[in-house]
């Protein structure tokens, strides 16, 4: 079984521009995944497509491991982060996205602000805004297992492991895919 990290987007009836989500999901192809992903947003009917998407095999020299439910603990959780800022002379936030691995939310929170994207998305007057569920300057902050479909969260848990290998990165494959062409 394989973690998908994918971003949606769809032109949804009574929206002016087109919209993105993220969606994660647990499978052994991501075709597999298709019926979860019309259940996750359905109001964008026919439009749905992927922009990018990738198999989660490592993050932060961690190896990401799926597991059956209740057959091994991780102390750490893998976090999914959207971040959030500006730039002089452009009508638009920017956002970047993370995963991170840690104890805490308020770990990866600490680290999050280390990105470059984070010291340098801004400018005096429209700095990143802060989000009152966290009090920071982050858009979202999850814990992915609990962004999976409730069915997934019952059978499978995310196990991080260390491998000692910082620099590994995902294969990320942005491609514009209609959903049911997947």
């Amino acid at each position: 079984m394989k973690l998908f990290y994918i971003l949606l987007g769809a032109s949804v009836h009574g929206r002016t521009i087109e919209q993105h989500d993220v969606f994660f999901g647990i499978a052994e192809k991501l075709k597999d995944l298709v019926p979860y992903i019309k259940e996750f947003w359905p109001e964008a009917g026919s439009d749905l497509h992927l922009d990018a998407y990738q198999e989660v095999k490592f993050v932060d020299g961690y190896d990401v491991k799926i597991v059956e439910k209740g057959s091994e603990k991780s102390e750490n959780h893998l976090f999914f982060i959207n971040l959030g800022g500006y730039k002089a002379g452009f009508f638009e936030e920017f956002h970047e996205q993370h995963l991170m691995v840690g104890k805490k939310m308020s770990e990866v929170i600490k680290r999050s602000k280390q990105t470059e994207f984070y010291k340098t998305m801004g400018f005096p007057g429209a700095v990143s805004h802060i989000d009152d569920k966290h009090g920071v300057d982050v858009d979202d902050i999850f814990k992915v297992n609990d962004l999976l479909p409730q069915e997934m969260r019952e059978k499978y848990s995310l196990v991080l492991e260390k491998s000692g290998e910082i620099e590994r990165k995902n294969f990320i494959k942005p491609k514009y895919l209609k959903i049911d062409k997947i």
